[in-house]
């Protein structure tokens, strides 16, 4: 699943293009965040099916194989355990699987030679050496094994190319999105894979879990969006020999977007608010963005709680320093 963390990234580079197009209104933007979040869904999906393209190229070697002269007995014995994988099985003949071929209308077909490469790579690796001693693979060694097929084809250049071709956008979450789709793998058991297993992608509508922190990034777009205008006078007040025009714009959107979670999500803690966003400018601002995010922001919410705008729940008064590092759930 999108982490919380993740979503918040997405709805802070949504806002941003909003902000630089200056006439978008707020629908026309929860509608360029629902597309972006769908288009991550498609790369998922796109990744996904990488993995069952490798074991159809490995079918088509060992069928190749076994029509020569002289085949390689231990090129034989190696596709024939591969391509029984009871793993990638099941992932291929589930339905929903199949579904998502079909109306995402993937096609590898023209990219047999970058597969043959992967699977080349792969069979030469010392972890598949080691599954070729099992005698009777469990499933687990099957997903597993599976999972460092996956891993060998996330981490070919050309594969990445070829991917990267269909939407320029991909390639800056391609690693993030291929590794929620690597934890997804890694946790399913023989128990709940099977023809009418979910497939495995980085969001699930019909998960309420899922569904709740996608809700929350989306209202967050339309929260900061709409209050634009009001945050402005906070910054400005707590400015100190600066002038508002010189902040970078994605640290006053950063700022934007924690006032909106202080203010409008109840059982978000302040300091996980906090934290979330310095971290954020960590990876979308300047260096020194962190220490003027952070001290910005407590003398804006510390004015907040005076005017009696922060009201949280129980969820929302946990303190990491008071209650512990973990918190009751994800926020």
């Amino acid at each position: 699943m999108l982490s919380r963390h993740f979503l918040r990234a997405k709805a802070l580079q949504t806002i941003y293009a909003g902000i630089a197009d200056k006439t978008v209104k707020t629908d026309d933007l929860l509608e360029a965040f629902d597309y972006n979040v769908s288009r991550l869904v498609d790369l998922s999906n796109l990744q996904l099916s990488t993995l069952g393209q490798l074991f159809f190229c490995a079918e088509r070697i060992l069928e190749a194989e076994k029509t020569k002269f002289k085949p390689q007995k231990t090129d034989i014995d190696a596709l024939t355990k591969l391509i029984s994988n009871s793993f990638v099985d099941r992932l291929c003949s589930s339905f929903l699987y199949r579904r998502m071929l079909d109306h995402e209308k993937i096609d590898w077909s023209n990219n047999v030679d970058i597969f043959r490469k992967v699977l080349s790579n792969f069979r030469s690796s010392k972890q598949f050496a080691e599954y070729l001693t099992i005698d009777e693979p469990s499933f687990d060694d099957d997903r597993n094994i599976a999972i460092v097929a996956f891993k060998y084809l996330m981490n070919d250049d050309a594969l990445r190319e070829v991917i990267f071709d269909r939407d320029l956008l991909w390639e800056d979450d391609f690693d993030q999105i291929a590794q929620y789709l690597y934890m997804t793998l890694k946790a399913l058991s023989d128990e709940d894979t099977n023809e009418a297993m979910p497939c495995p992608t980085v969001f699930n509508r019909n998960d309420e879990r899922e569904l709740n922190a996608y809700n929350f990034a989306r209202q967050l777009v339309a929260d900061t969006y709409n209050h634009l205008d009001d945050v402005e006078p906070l910054i400005r007040k707590h400015l100190q020999n600066w002038e508002m025009e010189r902040v970078a714009t994605i640290d006053v959107i950063l700022i934007n977007m924690a006032v909106a979670e202080f203010t409008c999500c109840p059982s978000i803690p302040e300091r996980v608010t906090v934290d979330e966003y310095i971290e954020l400018s960590k990876e979308f601002s300047t260096e020194k963005s962190k220490l003027f995010i952070n001290g910005i922001l407590d003398k804006i919410l510390i004015e907040l709680r005076v005017a009696g705008r922060v009201v949280k729940n129980e969820r929302g008064l946990y303190d990491p320093d008071i209650d512990g590092g973990t918190p009751p759930d994800e926020f």
